[in-house]
């Protein structure tokens, strides 16, 4: 064979887009959302942030440096973790949850699997999992008092509130609260502040294909359908709680989520029903981080079975 010729393992298709490109696309997306998060909790929003970012790169340095391997945060996927831990959390957490979140969400999430590209669920929602279950009083009060139309309750998210309206113990009308919902919702985390800004960053990921548009257009329309279905309102559901960011920025993650076509469609719909299952079913008023998490641990089985049938071949009976 001469020297013209390389063989190699597959994928032997290339293409310009890389880690670090992915990264920055997600990072832009998400920038108008910390802005308007910013203005809207000021000061604990800025401290949370940058206490969450710092500690998921001071983890990821310090795992690789332990496994004796380059130590790249150049790529921009530690940043991402820590930006969107901190997104999820309540603003007003004390210090030390996004240092501890932090940690937790790129050793438990990421490194612990083997690293980018290995793990099986989000990295992020990993260490919020982890905080809510390790100190549940504290990620349930540290809200910023929920929106004026809903006198009342404190210390609560649209969602909470909403739940108690419709269990009877509050009197309310919610659809005086799509606006703020949608342009600057002052209640619950940064990652809620608007729904406008969300679908923004959203299309523009799916622009610049970095996430597939069927498991956010299916997870969204299979919330929607289920809370008429379900006698609940459907336009509230989609814009209050982490749905949105949770459908665009954490169920689309190439890593965690399924490859095929048919798989994404399934794996959206099985999100919405999970999502619609815990928020109408159980005492969780959100749904969106365990419905993920939950389904992560499926993405691979479902897979499996909606491979393509290679050309040329017969499905084996």
């Amino acid at each position: 064979m001469g020297s013209d010729y390389i063989v190699s393992t597959p994928p032997h298709i290339r293409s310009g887009e890389t880690i670090e490109k992915f990264m920055a696309w997600t990072f832009l997306a998400l920038t108008p959302l910390v802005v308007a998060g910013l203005y809207a909790f000021g000061f604990f929003a800025f401290r949370t942030l940058i206490l969450s970012i710092l500690s998921a790169v001071a983890m990821e340095a310090a795992v690789l440096r332990y496994r004796k391997m380059p130590i790249v945060i150049s790529d921009g996927s530690a940043i991402i973790t820590g930006l969107i831990l901190a997104l999820t959390l309540p603003p007003k957490v004390p210090y030390w949850i996004p240092i501890v979140g932090g940690a937790l969400a790129i050793f438990f999430g990421k490194q612990l699997f083997g690293g980018l590209g290995y793990n099986v669920f989000n990295p992020a929602l990993v260490g919020r999992a982890m905080l809510v279950l390790s100190w549940p009083s504290i990620m349930s009060g540290s809200w910023f008092t929920t929106l004026r139309e809903l006198d009342g309750i404190t210390t609560a998210t649209p969602l909470t509130a909403a739940k108690a309206i419709k269990a009877g113990t509050l009197i309310g009308d919610i659809s005086v609260v799509y606006k703020p919902l949608l342009f600057l919702n002052r209640g619950g985390c940064m990652g809620e502040v608007s729904a406008l800004l969300l679908i923004i960053g959203g299309l523009v990921l799916i622009a610049r294909r970095v996430v597939d548009w069927r498991i956010p257009l299916f997870y969204l329309g299979t919330v929607f359908v289920m809370s008429i279905l379900t006698g609940n309102n459907g336009v509230f559901n989609i814009l209050a709680g982490a749905l949105i960011f949770g459908a665009f920025f954490l169920a689309s993650d190439p890593v965690t989520s399924p490859v095929t076509r048919r798989a994404k469609m399934i794996y959206g719909i099985c999100l919405g029903l999970v999502t619609i299952l815990i928020r109408f079913y159980t005492s969780y008023s959100e749904g969106v981080m365990f419905a993920i998490l939950f389904m992560n641990s499926f993405a691979a089985l479902i897979d499996r079975y909606t491979r393509p049938i290679t050309f040329g071949t017969v499905k084996a009976k």
